[in-house]
């Protein structure tokens, strides 16, 4: 019924006031109480999974985007984050919403559905699953085609909202946060929000290989080598791969390049409520 529900609601455009936006193997975790963030969101999940875990008593919330990559360390990372800003554990419970994947070819979405049900059920804690929008819940078919019906989700932190959306910005630096996950980071937590910044970095890889190779690719050739889903991507997928891909060529090496100093990249809410970069020696 909560899938039925959240499948008849058209997908909402977010924009960047008061946003976080969380790209794939991130994570965010805050509280009703952030004078910054008031939506975590994230979409262009195909056969992904966006993930919603709150604590119903603090409000503490968190949102992130799995990819089957190490879903089990993911669940147990995301539960300690949430907990951590849960102290008073008597009252309230914690609450998890599921949405994402597809009946895929590869059954990729399937998958992931298990792992991510199997971790939470291994966690010490009650977890109450109140959303389920996964995989056979979140398909659409079309000429014998199989696409997701729902590519991204917000919560909105003060009031445990949930809703599809879509996110016309989804900075700042989203080429250098995309670098990080195509180069096989684990996943990895992107805000403070005690101190409501946001932390990007330092990261460290070394030159992508066949780089050039793969540039000179035409949209055809990357959307089918570097797709889990090559038919169901949205339509700016190619598009945001070559950015990336042109990113990682430009800075082969980015403890030289971006973090020289190994400090992260910090940004906080100006008055408008839109990330601006806080200089490292102001800290």
């Amino acid at each position: 019924e909560k899938a039925k529900l959240l499948r008849s609601q058209p997908a909402q455009i977010v924009e960047p006031k008061g946003l976080l936006y969380v790209q794939q193997r991130e994570f965010a975790v805050t509280t009703p109480k952030d004078g910054s963030v008031s939506i975590l969101g994230s979409d262009d999940a195909t056969t992904c999974h966006i993930v919603v875990l709150r604590h119903t008593g603090s409000g503490a919330t968190c949102l992130t985007h799995c990819d089957g990559s190490d879903t089990e360390a993911e669940v147990s990372l995301i539960m300690s984050s949430v907990k951590a800003f849960s102290t008073s554990t008597a009252c309230g419970r914690l609450e998890v919403h599921l949405v994402g994947g597809f009946n895929d070819d590869r059954q990729l979405s399937q998958k992931l559905t298990n792992q991510l049900l199997r971790a939470f059920d291994l966690q010490p804690e009650d977890v109450h699953l109140v959303t389920f929008c996964v995989t056979e819940l979140n398909d659409r078919e079309e000429q014998d085609i199989h696409f997701p019906i729902i590519y991204g989700i917000a919560v909105n932190v003060k009031t445990a909202e949930i809703f599809p959306a879509t996110f016309p910005v989804k900075g700042p630096d989203e080429d250098l946060r995309s670098a990080h996950i195509l180069t096989g980071a684990p996943l990895t937590n992107i805000y403070d929000a005690k101190t409501e910044q946001l932390r990007i970095g330092p990261y460290f890889w070394g030159p992508f290989p066949h780089v050039d190779f793969w540039l000179e690719q035409d949209d055809a050739q990357i959307l089918q080598n570097l797709s889990t889903s090559p038919l169901a991507e949205p339509p700016h997928f190619v598009s945001h791969i070559r950015s990336t891909l042109t990113f990682l060529k430009e800075h082969p090496f980015p403890s030289r390049s971006l973090f020289p100093d190994r400090k992260p990249r910090i940004y906080k809410k100006n008055e408008e409520g839109l990330w601006e970069q806080v200089c490292s020696d102001k800290i």
